[in-house]
């Protein structure tokens, strides 16, 4: 009952910091720990408590925040003290957990607090996710998950929406499961990974020790991104970008969603940004599509629709090729071997805008193929809109066909009227000599 007393006292007296963050962050920075209402030491074990629970929190999807207080002096900070609270970034790490003693400059501590408590936030997955994540799988386009939630939080969500199919053959969890392996035995094993912020930054720091050798430079990095399940966790900004050039230089076609200011630099640089409308106007700004419902389900409908326009669109190119050379092989014979003219400019006028301009235009309504999701995304650098395999399918392939159609229809009407195929060489020339009268 005293320490209630004096406690309720010294909150009336005293000033108090409170902050919340993440655990691994927060925990960090405390010396003591509220128990039943009374502040204890923080020491291991109730260290291996809290971490027990935040990684039980973290392996239901949950996100978890920790809370902490301190009362200050109030012989040093009285009710009319004025805080520094915008160059924080600059002396806040640099305070020590027995700093007791303030320079009056607007200071306040940042360690030595008092842990509060953990809380758990449910953020369940928007529905038809995982369905989501595995048409795009089947298409053979990979989702990378970055995130700012601690590692369990992020591989269990991960696990949620289909990104990670099997946590038994994530790396993390083969090294703890198998002690025996070693590490090179379990990165072969392993089919999926989750890669901490810090260790991304670190192994960047690493490489930027590197010479100028673009091949080295982002080598680990590009190492996690060639693994079929990939999924960052705490990660900043910067290192998002890091993320999105090395899978630009495996030639990966790169699609960034965000919402945030901090995600517009990854937006930016993208082949394809995509901002949620719901999101920050910098992002909005930074990117190239707009995501009005915010749902990743959207995107892959996106893509189905961009792969059915590409399909159509070919279709109808095709289909307008092909009638070059039935068209023109008529004027060749004509000049080479004396043909009659078959067709003439204003039948061929007529057949390319009365008959082909509406089947060409139709192929844009054309229902999607059954495979259309199942397929491997193009290359390119190689699969363009008009290639050579459809220049040789509409010009050697179908245009043959069609001419050789119409010239055997040509010459067997002319049969019927009593003109043999070897009559009609060298007939137009023929014709041409005849003289007036």
């Amino acid at each position: 009952m005293n320490t209630k007393v004096k406690e309720a006292a010294t909150k009336e007296d005293n000033l108090c910091v409170y902050m919340k963050g993440a655990p691994e962050k927060i925990t960090a920075r405390c010396s003591n720990i509220l128990v039943n209402g009374e502040e204890q030491p923080f020491d291991e074990g109730a260290q291996n408590e809290t971490t027990l629970a935040n990684d039980r929190f973290g392996n239901m999807g949950e996100r978890v925040l920790a809370f902490s207080r301190l009362f200050l002096d109030p012989a040093q900070f009285n009710k009319s003290y004025e805080f520094d609270t915008q160059s924080w970034k600059m002396w806040g790490d640099k305070l020590p957990i027995e700093a007791n003693v303030f320079d009056g400059s607007g200071k306040f501590p940042m360690t030595g607090l008092t842990l509060v408590g953990l809380v758990s936030l449910n953020d369940p997955p928007r529905p038809k996710v995982d369905i989501s994540v595995a048409k795009c799988k089947s298409a053979g386009i990979k989702v990378i998950m970055v995130t700012g939630d601690q590692v369990p939080t992020a591989a269990a969500i991960a696990h949620k929406v289909n990104i990670i199919t099997n946590p038994d053959l994530e790396f993390n969890n083969i090294k703890r499961n198998n002690p025996h392996l070693d590490e090179s035995e379990a990165w072969e094993k392993a089919q999926a990974v989750v890669v901490h912020g810090e260790t991304l930054g670190k192994v960047h720091a690493a490489e930027e020790t590197y010479d100028d050798n673009e091949i080295e430079k982002g080598r680990q990095i590009q190492e996690w991104i060639r693994k079929p399940e990939v999924v960052f966790a705490r990660t900043t900004p910067s290192q998002k970008l890091l993320i999105v050039d090395a899978c630009q230089r495996l030639g990966h076609v790169v699609a960034v969603t965000g919402d945030g200011v901090n995600d517009s630099p990854a937006i930016k640089k993208a082949d394809i940004g995509i901002a949620m409308g719901s999101g920050s106007d910098v992002a909005q700004n930074a990117a190239d599509m707009l995501l009005l419902d915010d749902n990743f389900s959207s995107i892959v409908n996106g893509v189905e629709e961009g792969r059915l326009i590409f399909d159509n669109l070919k279709k109808s190119i095709a289909y307008t090729l092909s009638s070059n050379i039935p068209e023109i092989s008529p004027f060749l014979m004509f000049m080479i071997c004396q043909i009659p003219l078959p067709l003439s400019t204003v039948l061929i006028l007529c057949i390319d805008l009365g008959t082909d301009m509406i089947p060409a235009i139709s192929f844009a309504y054309e229902n999607p193929e059954l495979d259309i999701m199942e397929r491997f995304p193009r290359n390119s650098k190689r699969d363009h809109l008009v290639n050579s395999k459809l220049i040789s399918f509409a010009y050697l392939q179908i245009g043959i066909v069609q001419a050789s159609a119409g010239f055997f229809t040509y010459f067997y009407i002319l049969n019927d009227y009593g003109l043999r195929p070897a009559t009609t060489f060298q007939l137009a020339l023929q014709e041409s000599q005849i003289p007036d009268e």
